[in-house]
């Protein structure tokens, strides 16, 4: 054979081997998905699962206990009779299941626009203790509607209301409540003030 025609031949062979050698490097370069194998890997951890709550149970408060919420609960409002400037706001527990008010110790009321900060507390009247409802039992809480500006008692500042707005946690919605087929009743949310829930009647005279 000419010499020209095998140099010809070994540089053709020499070339295929050179294609077959950088096709094998280029596969074991890639995994499947086409990510070379030199690149960095991030672990993807999968999205968090929120917690269930399809056995309809309510929120626990600090305690550990269910927390009272306004689906388990009725609330009724009304002029005290022969108590100047003083409502009375109560709470039935109607649902199966007992609930406490560890989360939130007084009711947030609202009176006017929802966006004004809830009537202030009276701090003395905390209970020595939480206050929890049993089913078909009721909670207290007194609202001190004015203060007196003059010796008659007389205020000037407020207006007359029939409904107001009551949260029973600092985020939630307010639950509007009627009063109980009276008269409006006068209140000035500058000077209002509401206790903390009482577990009696009886320790709502004080205020």
């Amino acid at each position: 054979m000419p010499i020209t025609a095998l140099a010809t031949i070994r540089r053709a062979t020499a070339a295929a081997l050179l294609v077959t050698a950088t096709l094998a490097l280029t596969a074991g370069c890639h995994d499947g998905a086409g990510h070379q194998a030199g690149d960095p890997v991030t672990a993807v951890s999968p999205a968090p699962v929120p917690p269930s709550h399809d056995d309809g149970a309510p929120p626990t408060g600090p305690d550990g206990r269910a927390s009272c919420t306004p689906e388990m609960l009725k609330f009724q409002a009304g002029a005290m009779p022969r108590r100047a400037h003083r409502m009375l706001l109560t709470v039935t527990n109607f649902s199966d299941r007992p609930c406490t008010f560890a989360a939130q110790p007084y009711p947030l009321l609202h009176f006017g626009d929802d966006r004004r900060a809830p009537l202030p507390a009276i701090g003395a009247s905390a209970p020595p203790g939480v206050v929890s409802l049993a089913p078909n039992r009721t909670a207290y809480a007194l609202i001190i509607t004015s203060a007196a500006h003059g010796p008659d008692g007389s205020h000037h500042r407020g207006g007359k209301v029939s409904q107001f707005g009551v949260a029973l946690s600092a985020r939630a919605t307010p639950t509007q409540v009627g009063l109980d087929g009276r008269a409006p009743v006068h209140v000035d949310p500058h000077t209002a003030r509401v206790t903390y829930w009482q577990s009696s009647l009886a320790a709502t005279r004080k205020w």
